[in-house]
């Protein structure tokens, strides 16, 4: 059991706890910042799905924003599980079944996220190169379909951390939550390294294409052809959505990339330096983009010396509704609206 558990480095791995990266004050500095954004994301993204839901207009646009923050919010409710465990120098006294909830919950945020944003670049592409089909086929009980096929996707490729995480006594008495994947296997001790080995890559790979590499390319795409598309036209529109777009997607990326370096080394077993400190960094990001992103689509949406002019929900209204005058509506091709 020692061998196939050593195919996987966690948050408590033995190379962890003996680094002297992880000793008390970095762990307790690590878990401060853990519960603080586990406070201020519950009450802000908690706060900004209660005005989406129940005090906006219901369209495409607040569907698939209110979806998208949700995904930061189920994030954020992990982070509690995590920061306990560094403060009891990692040992996860949360029993199995809890140790299999919270990391495929965070792997189905991490997954529903960038569905999300890629959701949203298509959108926007629709629009602006395909007005016309846009008009006659956006609706938000098309959304919703698409928004049901985003989750039961992110649930179908979250479901391996739900199989093979388990818990494992070491021998100093603490329990370590870590992935299994030969967990159903029976057989020789060499037979059954080699196939964890092969399900890690697997794994690996299928998180990295589906939550990274792919969805990079689509949302890259996007809105490369929606810029030429504008500048084409001559037309020189407010530059209020691409921020808001970009900043999204670079604070999804920025955050996620030291998740998929740290994984990409534990396939290598890789147990430098550079491991331990890409574990601190995954973590740092991954609490700060449940936290921050929704609250940057806001204030990059608007001009940030009238933000303090403005109440909340006139701010939200700016940010995330729909214009359906007809002005607007002639000019889909031309506009990319948030």
């Amino acid at each position: 059991m020692d061998s196939i558990n050593s195919t996987d480095y966690s948050l408590n791995s033995p190379s962890v706890r003996n680094s002297t990266l992880f000793q008390e004050p970095v762990r307790i500095i690590v878990a401060s910042v853990l519960f603080m954004s586990f406070l201020i994301g519950l009450i802000t993204n908690g706060f900004y799905l209660w005005i989406l839901k129940f005090k906006m207009k219901m369209t495409v646009n607040t569907l698939l924003f209110f979806h998208l923050i949700l995904s930061f919010f189920m994030s954020a409710l992990t982070l509690p599980f995590v920061a306990t465990t560094y403060l009891q120098n990692y040992h996860w006294s949360f029993g199995t079944l809890m140790c299999k909830v919270v990391n495929s919950t965070l792997s189905l945020g991490m997954f529903t996220s960038v569905f999300f944003l890629s959701t949203i670049s298509i959108d926007r592409y629709l629009l602006v190169l395909h007005p016309v089909w846009s008009q006659l086929h956006r609706t938000p009980r098309g959304a919703s379909i698409i928004i049901l096929g985003v989750w039961i996707s992110a649930v179908a490729l979250s479901m391996p951390y739900l199989l093979f995480r388990v818990t494992h006594e070491n021998n100093d008495g603490t329990v370590t939550c870590k992935n299994n994947y030969a967990v159903f296997s029976n057989g020789e001790s060499e037979k059954m390294e080699t196939l964890s080995q092969r399900i890690h890559l697997a794994c690996f790979i299928g998180r990295f294409l589906a939550g990274f590499l792919l969805p990079f390319f689509v949302i890259t795409f996007c809105y490369e052809r929606i810029s030429n598309k504008v500048k084409k036209r001559g037309r020189h529109t407010s530059n209020k959505p691409f921020r808001v777009m970009v900043t999204a997607i670079i604070s999804f990326f920025v955050c996620w990339m030291p998740y998929h370096i740290y994984q990409g080394l534990t396939v290598t077993r890789n147990q430098s330096l550079f491991l331990q400190l890409s574990l601190i960094l995954t973590l740092i990001t991954t609490s700060f983009n449940s936290l921050f992103s929704p609250t940057l689509y806001l204030f990059t949406g608007e001009n940030f010396k009238k933000v303090f002019k403005k109440s909340i929900l006139a701010l939200f209204e700016s940010t995330f509704s729909e214009d359906s005058s007809a002005e607007r509506t002639q000019n889909l091709s031309l506009e990319v609206y948030i």
